[in-house]
């Protein structure tokens, strides 16, 4: 019998909390630890149990995979935290600020080797095929970090631009954590890529979700502060549609807020940022594109050749991402 979402996450979140770090040297494992333990949602590692939960109920055989997942999408905050100079992650002091960058850098790059060491547990042929899969998503994501460091400096950002850069940075990650637990179970190539497609595009639709609720969205819903991007000037699609939508003035002013120079106090600069989207109107160009990312996502997944009933759990799941904040 095929287990429900919450079913998966308690079963992950078990085996992780199982898995023994408490290695020499300790400043090396430490900070992996803590890394580990200051929460998320699992929502990577859970996707390849579910993947593999699609033809099969024996999850516990994924659970090296789900842990190479999640060991690989915490070193890439771990390392982003570095470069983003951020001071808190989930709530809490980053890495490199709990312990120093030096430690964060190191366990980092620990945390990317067991990512690799997982793999071990299956057999040759089985690696061939998880380290291709592995190896062309973790470049995409590494292509999609830069492309999203680029986009600081440039004032050229186009609209499929920043779909490349959060497609690569983001979304295809979901893609490979079900991919690999279809790969296991033994589904069929098409099968598989249809689940690598279904959450590729998923994770498209939840980053353009994510834009519009960091704008549109009470803080208290969104659990973000709201307007948390255009503070940071990032171009999301909001900010790149609305320099289409408005008029040359508004545009011309909306572009130099974003400037590094404005000499402009951070409540003004959201107050007036937020305004201009709105008169863009761009929150329903946005609701727009996120749906078609998720109808294709669907179609994806409908087109999976396993018995409706046991794909129920990954539509649910899907539509509860994408409904969050309202």
């Amino acid at each position: 019998m095929s287990k429900s979402i919450p079913e998966l996450q308690k079963f992950y979140s078990d085996a992780l909390s199982a898995f023994d770090l408490s290695i020499d040297p300790q400043n090396l494992y430490k900070p992996i630890e803590y890394l580990l333990g200051i929460g998320g949602k699992r929502i990577r590692p859970v996707l390849v149990l579910a993947g593999y939960n699609l033809a099969n109920d024996d999850v516990e055989k994924v659970i090296p995979i789900a842990h190479a997942i999640e060991f690989f999408h915490n070193f890439s905050l771990m390392h982003d935290d570095i470069m983003d100079v951020a001071d808190l992650r989930r709530g809490k002091p980053t890495v490199h600020k709990k312990f120093d960058i030096n430690a964060a850098i190191l366990s980092g790059d620990m945390m990317l080797i067991y990512s690799y060491k997982f793999l071990e547990s299956y057999s040759d042929i089985i690696q061939v095929s998880l380290l291709k899969l592995f190896n062309d998503t973790f470049g995409k994501i590494c292509e999609g970090q830069q492309l999203d460091i680029d986009f600081e400096t440039r004032n050229d950002v186009t609209i499929s631009e920043y779909l490349e850069m959060i497609t690569n940075k983001t979304a295809v990650l979901l893609g490979c954590a079900l991919k690999s637990g279809a790969l296991i179970s033994g589904l069929n190539d098409d099968d598989q890529n249809h689940l690598y497609e279904f959450g590729k595009n998923i994770g498209i639709a939840f980053q353009i979700q994510d834009d519009i609720l960091d704008v549109f969205a009470p803080s208290e819903n969104s659990g973000k502060l709201q307007g948390g991007d255009i503070l940071q000037k990032k171009k999301t699609y909001l900010y790149l549609k609305s320099l289409e939508l408005l008029s040359a003035e508004k545009a011309s002013r909306l572009r130099s807020l974003f400037e590094e120079d404005i000499e402009v106090s951070d409540e003004d600069l959201i107050a007036e940022g937020t305004q201009l989207l709105k008169d863009a109107h761009v929150n329903v160009y946005a609701q727009e594109l996120k749906e078609s990312y998720q109808q294709l996502a669907m179609s994806h997944l409908d087109a999976v050749t396993v018995d409706q009933s046991r794909k129920t759990e990954l539509r649910t799941f899907a539509q509860s991402l994408l409904n969050r904040g309202k």
